[in-house]
C-alpha cells in the first residue's frame, strides 16, 4: 500500500513537471543557397522532436511543406509591407487570406510576426506597427481564425533604455507614449504575448573582463544579486528576460506572457568576435534548452514558463556582416549537425555540456566602461550604393541603435545618406568594442582618431551596448555625461 501510494506521488509529480516545462522552437531563415528543400527541411524538424517552427516570411514551398505535419508555425509580415497594412485595410485582409487562411489548419500557423525588430528598421517603419498589427487582426477577426492565431512583433533588447539591474528594467521613453502602450494595450486586449529577441552574446563578447562565461552560459556560477529586488541570477539570458518583464510592469502591463522569438550563440566568428566557437555555441544552446525544458520561469516571474526559438536552424552563407552572422545554424546545409546537442526533453537525460577550454573573465558583473579614443565614419568616397547596404545591415541586422537618425529625431539631420552611415557605423562599431574589423562595411567605412562633431550619438551607442549594463545609474549618469562633452549636438557627423 505504501509503496502504491508512492508510486502514485511520483506519477503525479511527472504529470506536473511536463506540463510546467517550456518549449522549445527554431527559426528557420533562408539567407542562403545552398538550403534542402522545404521538404526535406520539415523531415529534419521532426526527426529532431521539434514541434515549433518561425520563418521570416509566407513562402509557399514551405508552407505547404508544413502541412500535416503537427509542426505549429510562425509566420512574418515583412518591415517592407507594414505601410501597406498599416494605410490599407483591405491589403491587410488580402495578405491574411492568400498568406494565412489558405494554408491553415492543415498548416498549423499559431502566430503572425509584424514585422521583426521594427524599431531598428532604418526605413522608419515604427509608427506603421501598431496600426498594421491591429488590421492584420482585424483581418482574423473577419476569417474567425483570431482565437487560434495571434499578432504580434518582435522587438530587439535595443528597446530598452535601462537593462541592468534587471529590476530597473524600462522601455525607451519615445517609445512609450507612440508605441509600447498601444502596442500592449493590443496584446493584453487580443489574449497575445510580446515577442522578444535575446542574445546575451553580444553583452558578453563586448564585456568579457566584467561578464564570466559561465554566467553567460548557464554553467554553474555564484550569480549575481539584483540590488534593486535583492533577486539571484544565474544567468544572463534569465537576468535579459526579466529587464523587459520589469520595463513591462512599470507600464502596468505585467499581465503579458513574453515569447522569446530569437536567441541563439554563433560557433564561429572573426577574430575580435570574443566567445564565438562551436564549444560555447553547443554549451549555450544545450544549456539553454534544459533550463527552458525543466520548467520553471525567471527570478522575477518563477511561473511563466517560456516558449524560445533558437536561433537558427541553419548556417547561412549569404548572410552580410562579421563571420559569426554566417554561424548561428544548428545544421550545416547537408543536414549535419554543427555540434550535438538535445533539443527535447527526451533527449535531455543523456546530454552533458562539455566545458569549452577558454576560460571566461569577470565576476558576472557588468562595470562602468569608458569610451574609446577612435570612431568609425563613412568613406565619402564610397558609392552610394555601397553605404546604404552598410547602413541597412548596421541598423537591422548589425543592431546599432539608430532610432536618432530617424525623421524629427535628434540626429535627423544632415539629412544625407553619408551622415546617417556614419552615424550607424559608429554605433555598429563601439558596439563591437572597436576591434578591428568592425569598421570596414565593405570599404564603405574607416577609422578615425578625432572625435567627429555629432557626439551626442555616444550616449545612444552606450546605452544599447555597455551603459545599459551599468552597476547602478549614478555611473550610467556619469559615464553618459562623459560622453555628451564631445560636441553639442549631431549636426556635421560626417
Amino acid at each position: 500500500m505504501g509503496r502504491s501510494w508512492v508510486s502514485f506521488l511520483l506519477l503525479l509529480t511527472a504529470l506536473f513537471i511536463v506540463a510546467d516545462c517550456g518549449s522549445i522552437g527554431v527559426n528557420y531563415g533562408r539567407v542562403a543557397d545552398n538550403l534542402p528543400s522545404a521538404t526535406k527541411v520539415v523531415a529534419l524538424l521532426k526527426s529532431q522532436g521539434l514541434n515549433r517552427v518561425k520563418v521570416y516570411d509566407t513562402d509557399p514551398a514551405v508552407l505547404r511543406a508544413l502541412s500535416g505535419s503537427g509542426i505549429k508555425v510562425t509566420v512574418d509580415l515583412p518591415n517592407q509591407q507594414l505601410f501597406a497594412a498599416a494605410k490599407t485595410p483591405s491589403f491587410a485582409d488580402s495578405w491574411v487570406q492568400r498568406n494565412v487562411a489558405a494554408y491553415h489548419p492543415h498548416t498549423q500557423i499559431e502566430a503572425i510576426a509584424v514585422g521583426n525588430e521594427v524599431f531598428v528598421d532604418p526605413h522608419n517603419t515604427t509608427k506603421f506597427l501598431v496600426p498594421a498589427m491591429k488590421n492584420i487582426h482585424e483581418a482574423l477577426v473577419k476569417l474567425k481564425l483570431h482565437s487560434e492565431i495571434k499578432v504580434s512583433s518582435p522587438i530587439a533588447l535595443s528597446a530598452l533604455q535601462n537593462s541592468y539591474p534587471s529590476a530597473a528594467g524600462s522601455f525607451r521613453p519615445e517609445l512609450i507614449e507612440p508605441v509600447f502602450k498601444p502596442m500592449l494595450e493590443f496584446l493584453r486586449t487580443t489574449g497575445s504575448f510580446l515577442m522578444v529577441n535575446a542574445y546575451p552574446f553580444f553583452a558578453y563578447e563586448s564585456n568579457t573582463d566584467v561578464i564570466s562565461l559561465d554566467y553567460a552560459l548557464f554553467r554553474e556560477n555564484p550569480g549575481v544579486v539584483d540590488p534593486g529586488n535583492g533577486l539571484r541570477y544565474f544567468s544572463l539570458f534569465d537576468a535579459q528576460i526579466d529587464a523587459v518583464f520589469a520595463a513591462m510592469s512599470a507600464l502596468k502591463y505585467d499581465d503579458i506572457e513574453l515569447v522569446v522569438t530569437e536567441t541563439g550563440w554563433p560557433s564561429k566568428g572573426d577574430g575580435n568576435e570574443i566567445g564565438a566557437s562551436v564549444q560555447n555555441a553547443a554549451a549555450y544552446n544545450g544549456n539553454l534548452v534544459r533550463r527552458i525544458l525543466t520548467g520553471g520561469g525567471t527570478p522575477l516571474r518563477p511561473k511563466a514558463d517560456l516558449t524560445v526559438y533558437l536561433f537558427a536552424l541553419f548556417n547561412e552563407d549569404k548572410k552580410a556582416g562579421p563571420t559569426s552572422e554566417r554561424n548561428y545554424g544548428l545544421f550545416y546545409p547537408n543536414r549535419e549537425k554543427v555540434y550535438d546537442i538535445p533539443l527535447t526533453e527526451q533527449r535531455l537525460k543523456d546530454y552533458r555540456d562539455k566545458r569549452s577550454p577558454v576560460a571566461g573573465g569577470g565576476t558576472g558583473r557588468v562595470s562602468k566602461s569608458r569610451p574609446g579614443n577612435t570612431w568609425c565614419v563613412a568613406n565619402g568616397g564610397a558609392e552610394k550604393e555601397k553605404l546604404q547596404a552598410g547602413l541597412d545591415y548596421a541598423c537591422g541586422e548589425g543592431g546599432a541603435d539608430c532610432h536618432a537618425i530617424q525623421p524629427g529625431s535628434t540626429c535627423y539631420n544632415p539629412n544625407t545618406i553619408e551622415a546617417h552611415a556614419s552615424f550607424a557605423f559608429n554605433s555598429y562599431y563601439q558596439k563591437k568594442g572597436r576591434q578591428m574589423g568592425s569598421c570596414y562595411f565593405g570599404g564603405a567605412a574607416y577609422v578615425v582618431t578625432q572625435p567627429p562633431s555629432a557626439p551626442r550619438s555616444f550616449p545612444l551607442i552606450y546605452s544599447m551596448g555597455i551603459a545599459s549594463f551599468l552597476p547602478d545609474t549614478k555611473h550610467q549618469q556619469r559615464t553618459t555625461g562623459l560622453l555628451e562633452e564631445f560636441a553639442p549636438n549631431c549636426n556635421g557627423f560626417v
